[in-house]
């Protein structure tokens, strides 16, 4: 039953902690908007998508108007449009274009799923999609792109993974004048989830009804707040008090969600509990880290903490709803995390650091700005890295980095917004992983792959 001090508790977490909703995320399937027409499966997107989201930017101020929790983003995520592509032999930036005309029509923040899934091959449409991602990226504003290489049941295709690698480098080539932001729009998976709500890996999965309601809730400066209170605690200790801080928060996605669903018409999907952190002082997910004892993040003992961390998360949050999804866990983007810029640019974070972390974290290497020098195939190599860590440990891993054009280690590219800013990495490249990256093929599944 909920008192006065839970009420209190909560409308502090909101003004005084950074709590909120990330995001309310509308999943859609386009899979009957399939048409050998492209102009013709291009209306049928945009009738589908205005149709079922006409009023989601609407539903989340009015929930937001009445409960007074922040709902910061308002999404949309499509069937991987290289099914949808597939049936027609069209340019697949006709598709890209279409999805920018809905996103403009509902007012929507991004409209994720110009994907393709690839992790054992390409099919009709896949690789066409592929390549038109750094012109259909240079040509919209509000559209999310990822692609999907690998899988823990089918290994890494090795083929996509190069591929990738020039895609990437390309898409920063083509939007350099804007600080390279097409790459910020742009992820590739090993294991990727079918109902994330989170930008920029958001798409639809076949498995999915045909239209959702996914809500992302975000709180590290909750989690770092409630830690500050225990300075004594051991770690089991800490442990209980995320789970119990977890546990409030989801708790809260748990409320807006049903409403959404309930005011749009369309079954409520998960509550991913992930904590996202943001640029804003006091919404870091390295403070935590550092608050659990470390002096700063990056340095020996940061990946045992962080796997504390998002463990502790994932068991609160399940206890507070039983529908947890999506990635559900700490994500440590370096771009939009004061502390883990603040880290990066005294040299206590590194890049090999990073990549061990993201073994125990939700997600992978994110928002990481790297030097616009870094070849296509060490570009690929991270990504092969990323992918192997997802595939043997089950999880889902993910790169998304930014080749700053024109920029060196130690400068800063600069995005704005939620994104923010990033010191950008040093990277080896001194010796090459070309050979290895054009050997293509396919890294067969581990054995854990083979579970039946």
């Amino acid at each position: 039953m909920i008192n006065i001090n839970d009420i209190m508790e909560t409308i502090n977490m909101i003004s005084e902690e950074n709590l909120d909703i990330r995001t309310v995320t509308m999943g859609i399937s386009l899979l009957d908007c399939a048409d050998s027409d492209a102009n013709r499966a291009c209306e049928k997107i945009y009738d589908k998508i205005t149709r079922l989201a006409g009023n989601l930017v609407k539903t989340g101020e009015d929930i937001e108007s009445q409960y007074g929790i922040p709902i910061i983003n308002k999404r949309i995520s499509v069937t991987p449009i290289a099914m949808i592509a597939a049936a027609s032999k069209a340019d697949p930036v006709m598709y890209a274009k279409a999805l920018q005309k809905a996103a403009d029509a509902t007012g929507v923040n991004f409209i994720g799923g110009y994907s393709a899934l690839v992790h054992k091959g390409f099919s009709a449409g896949d690789e066409a999609l592929i390549r038109s991602i750094p012109e259909a990226l240079s040509l919209t504003d509000n559209i999310c792109s990822s692609v999907n290489i690998g899988s823990t049941k089918a290994g890494i295709n090795m083929d996509a993974v190069k591929l990738m690698g020039q895609i990437v480098r390309r898409t920063a080539e083509i939007t350099a004048d804007r600080d390279c932001i097409g790459c910020a729009k742009l992820v590739v998976f090993c294991n990727a989830v079918e109902d994330n709500p989170f930008m920029a890996g958001a798409f639809h999965g076949v498995g999915e009804p045909d239209s959702v309601i996914h809500v992302g809730v975000s709180g590290p400066g909750v989690v770092q707040a409630a830690l500050k209170k225990y300075p004594d605690a051991d770690l089991g200790q800490l442990a209980e008090i995320i789970k119990r801080t977890a546990f409030k928060i989801t708790r809260m996605g748990q409320l807006v969600g049903s409403e959404a669903s309930k005011r749009l018409g369309v079954p409520f999907g998960i509550v991913d509990l992930s904590l996202a952190p943001t640029p804003a002082v006091g919404d870091s997910v390295a403070h935590i880290l550092e608050e659990m004892g470390l002096e700063t993040c990056g340095i020996h003992g940061t990946t045992a903490a962080l796997a504390m961390l998002n463990d502790a998360v994932k068991k609160g949050g399940v206890m507070a709803s039983s529908y947890v999804g999506g990635l559900s866990g700490a994500f440590i983007p370096v771009s939009e995390d004061a502390g883990m810029i603040a880290a990066a640019k005294s040299g206590d974070l590194e890049l090999s650091k990073l990549e061990a972390m993201t073994a125990v974290c939700s997600v992978g290497l994110d928002m990481i700005a790297i030097p616009g020098e870094t070849p296509a195939e060490v570009i690929s190599a991270i990504i092969a890295d990323e992918a192997a860590i997802g595939m043997v440990n089950s999880k889902t891993t993910a790169v998304r980095v930014i080749p700053a054009i024109g920029k060196k280690a130690g400068e800063t590219l600069e995005f704005g917004g939620l994104l923010g800013s990033g010191p950008i990495m040093n990277v080896n490249s001194v010796k090459s992983p070309k050979k290895f990256i054009d050997r293509a093929g396919r890294i067969p599944a581990p054995l854990q792959s083979l579970k039946n």
